[in-house]
């Protein structure tokens, strides 16, 4: 019983080292934002902290860290080159900041980056199950790989076409409504959602019920999605910021699931 306490344990020390790194160098930039893209890192490297603890695994737990590292290695360049191309701290962040100064840079240690140390470790969890997990390969794993890759694809060509469309001046003020974003106002969340649900699928597919309770980490990451960091928070600002067209948008546009826009109202 030590053991897989210590593994657990080892991979929260994981994402706590990279979160400290990440608020040092926010202290140095004025600028907490940068947890953003050590995000996807802090939950690889709980990944690999539980495959260094743990015996060696199977196809399947190697399979697992190894859709893990591509997800964060898209995701964790993804956001490193958004800021790269929007430098300055995000509104978000300006937002915790100016409601918690003075003192904000020590008080973002644990409002900001111990809290996203905590929730990494938390989402890492199927990655340690899969890892520990030895039965054979069978169909539940086919399933959940799949939908792991699926949703990985899906919400790289969502942010590769939402970026594309950042950088068109053409495209100025406008509200972004083709490609993918026609049948969601997220595909990238979307995506996000179905990457964690097949990675979930994998643990508890190699585990059986006793590690069911990893699936606590995709249902964690849906409700952050949903309703803490991703649409509601990103669909108020973008109303404000907006304002009709994004109306207009909503009105028409499915918000999570992808689906037909509403009859009469495609752009």
């Amino acid at each position: 019983m030590t053991e897989p306490i210590l593994c657990a344990f080892s991979g929260l020390a994981a994402s706590v080292f990279l979160a400290l790194l990440a608020w040092l160098s926010s202290l140095h930039l004025h600028d907490a934002s940068i947890v953003d893209p050590f995000w996807p890192c802090m939950i690889f490297a709980a990944g690999l902290a539980y495959a260094g603890c743990l015996p060696p695994s199977g196809e399947r737990g190697i399979l697992t860290l190894l859709l893990a590292l591509a997800w964060a290695l898209r995701l964790g360049g993804h956001l490193a080159w958004r800021r790269r191309a929007h430098p300055g701290e995000d509104r978000r962040y300006q937002a915790i900041r100016a409601r918690h100064e003075p003192g904000f840079g020590f008080k973002s240690l644990y409002l900001v980056f111990g809290l996203q140390a905590v929730l990494a470790w938390c989402v890492s969890m199927p990655l340690g199950v899969a890892w520990a997990a030895h039965r054979p390969w069978h169909l539940p794993d086919l399933v959940g790989a799949s939908l792991a890759a699926f949703g990985l694809i899906f919400e790289a060509v969502a942010d590769a076409q939402l970026a594309a469309f950042r950088c068109n001046p053409a495209a100025a003020g406008q509200v972004m409504d083709r490609g993918l974003w026609r049948y969601s106002r997220h595909p990238n969340y979307f995506g996000e959602a179905c990457f964690w649900w097949g990675l979930g699928m994998l643990a508890v597919s190699g585990s059986g019920w006793a590690g069911a309770w990893s699936l606590l980490s995709p249902l964690l990451m849906t409700v952050l999605l949903l309703k803490v960091s991703g649409v509601g928070l990103l669909e108020a600002d973008l109303l404000e910021r907006r304002g009709q067209a994004y109306r207009d948008y909503v009105a028409r546009t499915p918000a999570f699931f992808p689906g037909r826009p509403h009859e009469g109202t495609a752009p």
